[in-house]
């Protein structure tokens, strides 16, 4: 009985010394560049739209900042725009303020999570007929060494989520044949002119009931109506671009600021995680070992009532020992929040102006 009791005793305090490894992914995946030069033709523009701050399903329990979520939403989405870019494979990428913009791909996302430690994007790509080319979470896990200074000169820490969101849509559209690129570019076209000119370009397309659209015919090349639409077209693109200069304006004004925020909420999710665990690991096996003690107090044998003692005592000390590590916790939740309500004051006013 005393030897059963004093190895559930030493069991929990090694248990209270074991420490919790994480591994965590810092290697950015290689961006994939087309295999062959695709045709100017076959080129499909796409849009990126600023993205689902999430902010509707954050848990209560989580700290979400609503005007820095909003500048992320842009932050990010000019970030997958830049990586779309350097890869080389597409037309001309934009971002765009909301998903009725008529481009041949259509990017849209929500953030899940953005602490400084992770990134959860939930992204959908689909193309101008309503096909659906990706449905998908993408993760990324960084660590300290990526906001050290001077490691890694103006290269976000998440850059391995862009460049998986990159590579994913690369294959896809390598997969695609010549004839369905070239469809796609005329779906999109149609689908803009349809919008400015219905009564005349109303029976170019067909869409069934889930919502797939399809070309039932196009119009002649030299026809009057489809080049006063292009020019349309081209000014609305004219617009666009216009926009891209802003949106990257405030993803550079907001670099520095936001990447120190990251990294200080980086430290404190770390340092807050590791006592919560503490705290938990230290107060259940301190309550098991004064369990342990009590029941060997009501023993026959003095040695085994000795041993009880000693457990009741032990457990003692490490239960008072997690509470002491849940109340420092607390201090870290709390840097936490001044870090987030810090940074939502500096961002607000450019969110603002942004958005005016």
């Amino acid at each position: 009985m005393m030897r059963t009791l004093l190895s559930l005793f030493f069991g929990m305090a090694l248990l209270t010394g074991c420490v919790s490894e994480t591994v965590k992914s810092t290697s950015v995946p290689v961006l994939d560049a087309p295999a062959t030069l695709t045709p100017e033709a076959e080129l499909l523009d796409v849009g990126v739209v600023i993205l689902d701050p999430g902010i509707s399903a954050v848990e209560d329990e989580e700290q979400v900042y609503p005007e820095v979520r909003k500048a992320e939403a842009t932050f990010m989405a000019t970030e997958l725009a830049e990586v779309l870019t350097e890869q080389g494979g597409w037309g001309a990428v934009r971002v765009v303020p909301d998903d009725r913009q008529f481009s041949d791909l259509l990017v849209r996302g929500t953030i899940l999570r953005s602490d400084g430690e992770a990134l959860e994007l939930k992204i959908l790509v689909s193309d101008a007929r309503g096909t659906l080319w990706l449905d998908k979470r993408y993760q990324g896990i960084t660590s300290r060494y990526a906001y050290e200074q001077g490691t890694r000169v103006k290269q976000d820490p998440f850059l391995a989520v862009y460049r998986m969101i990159a590579n994913d849509m690369l294959a896809i559209f390598n997969r695609l044949p010549s004839e369905e690129r070239v469809t796609i570019r005329q779906v999109a076209e149609m689908r803009f002119a349809r919008d400015f000119a219905n009564g005349a370009f109303a029976d170019y397309l067909e869409e069934d009931d889930k919502g797939q659209i399809s070309l039932r015919r196009l119009p002649a090349e030299d026809d009057p109506m489809l080049n006063r639409v292009r020019g349309l077209r081209q000014r609305h693109y004219v617009f666009v671009d216009t926009l891209q200069g802003h949106y990257s304006g405030f993803a550079e004004d907001m670099y520095s600021p936001y990447q120190e925020w990251r990294k200080a909420s980086y430290e404190e999710t770390v340092a807050l995680r590791e006592l919560e665990s503490e705290a938990q690991r230290e107060m259940i096996a301190g309550g098991a070992a004064i369990l342990a003690g009590v029941l060997a107090q009501t023993s026959g044998s003095r040695t085994t009532r000795s041993a009880g003692a000693v457990g009741v005592i032990g457990g003692g000390a490490l239960l008072k020992s997690g509470l002491e590590k849940r109340a420092e916790s607390n201090i870290h939740s709390l840097a936490l929040e001044e870090l987030g309500q810090s940074l939502d004051a500096e961002i607000t006013p450019r969110v603002i102006e942004l958005e005016d």
